[in-house]
């Protein structure tokens, strides 16, 4: 029994063949939301309509998401993980072929918000959250590299449907992207029948590996609730100047006068160098904590924004766009770790779920804001100083809760964690 439960617990080689089919799912489910970045162009000039009125599609996928993160990440939590991932997986394969046949903008909206967006989130946050439950030594790097398949969807993706839609068209390549993730991806799931470890009585991760113990019932000394409100928040604000680029780079460089094609090649690019960082921020949060890492991601975000203002020539946008993948790729991992850093394991799936949501309704509303600026403004530079402002607020509110996360705030918010205080054991 102990040799069974070495070899299919925590840390275990299971554990880590669990995490790559995890990042497999992650990375074909991530086609739900990279798919817009390229079919804007074609869709605006196929429906004849104006740039924020294309970019609706990505807000209502985002939305779609976000709302479907709760769902799916309470699912996980009630029925394990690969109940809400086949659910995913058949809504993403449905969606991507119904929105083929779609007739106009309202279709294809409804369609991406319905289906592609709850989609995707089936085959994202219960995969996070789960994974988070097979590490203890290694889990800020084990998030990260599941959280990774969402920038290897960006690296892959885009390029891949470019190619398609400049050669069949973007309704045939719809059509072969919903059949790939209709017949693979409940493949890969069979994998992630077992399990997780036994969390009963298993306290939260603790920022506390850093100085100050966790407490569940009054994290950072606030309630549960508060925390997680200050959370969303930030992960909101975050994401607002995160998408930016993400959904708009394709259009940008075409109004500069550079083929679409180089735009979704620094796309591509961008989420490319997001891996690395995310990678990368796995190991720093292993070190330093969630919030630490948050922080450093919001502030490098900020810089890298900042530089699309005096740079457009070509090759200055791919280093940028480089700089910006390498600079934010840290920044929504770091949620989850937060999470289970400060709240009960037992609550994973959906107070992930929450976060996840908020995040998304940051991207939703940054995928649609740059191009209702771009409409009133003609041009992308005022886009990119708003994104500036937003990760401001992220940075703010970062900055705060490590000042109460120093040691006198997180444990008196209890009268035995008060006790505890006065009488250490």
């Amino acid at each position: 029994m102990k040799t069974l439960q070495t070899s299919h617990g925590a840390d275990s080689p299971y554990a880590w063949t669990r995490l790559w089919v995890a990042l497999a799912l992650v990375t074909i489910g991530g086609a739900g939301m990279y798919s817009m970045a390229v079919v804007l162009p074609p869709l605006q000039e196929e429906f004849g309509i104006a740039r924020a009125d294309a970019s609706l599609p990505f807000t209502l996928t985002m939305i779609g998401f976000g709302l479907g993160s709760v769902l799916m990440g309470r699912l996980s939590d009630r029925f394990g993980v690969i109940v809400p991932v086949l659910v995913g997986s058949v809504s993403l394969g449905v969606g991507f072929i119904a929105a083929r046949f779609s007739q106009n903008l309202l279709q294809f909206t409804a369609i991406h918000g319905l289906l592609i967006g709850v989609g995707t989130s089936g085959t994202f946050v219960p995969l996070v959250a789960d994974i988070s439950l097979w590490f203890t030594r290694r889990r800020g790097i084990a998030v990260a590299i599941v959280m990774s398949g969402n920038y290897l969807a960006g690296t892959v993706w885009p390029p891949l449907m470019q190619h398609f839609i400049d050669t069949t068209g973007w309704r045939a390549t719809y059509m072969g992207t919903g059949l790939i993730c209709l017949f693979a991806m409940p493949l890969f799931a069979l994998a992630l029948r077992r399990k997780p470890p036994a969390i009963a009585g298993l306290p939260p991760a603790g920022a506390g590996a850093r100085g100050v113990p966790s407490n569940p019932e009054g994290p950072l000394g606030f309630s549960p609730n508060q925390l997680q409100g200050l959370l969303c928040v930030s992960g909101i604000a975050c994401c607002v100047a995160m998408s930016m680029p993400q959904v708009h780079m394709v259009a940008y460089c075409a109004d500069l006068g550079f083929p679409a094609a180089r735009g979704a090649e620094m796309l591509a690019l961008m989420m490319g160098f997001g891996i690395v960082s995310r990678l990368a921020s796995g190991w720093i949060a292993d070190r330093i904590g969630g919030l630490r890492t948050l922080l450093l991601g919001a502030v490098l975000q900020a810089t890298a924004l900042a530089l699309f203002l005096p740079f457009d020539r070509l090759a200055a946008l791919y280093a940028v766009s480089a700089l910006f993948g390498l600079f934010q790729g840290g920044i929504v991992p770091s949620y989850p770790l937060i999470v289970r850093e400060y709240f009960s394991p037992r609550e994973a799936g959906a107070r992930t779920g929450t976060v996840i949501m908020a995040t998304l309704v940051g991207m939703a509303l940054g995928g649609w804001m740059p191009g209702w600026i771009f409409d009133a403004t003609g041009s992308y530079r005022a886009a990119f100083v708003n994104g500036i402002a937003w990760s401001l607020v992220t940075i703010g509110i970062t900055l705060f809760l490590l000042f109460r996360a120093r040691p006198g705030w997180g444990l008196p918010a209890t009268p035995g964690a008060r006790a505890q205080s006065r009488h250490p054991s």
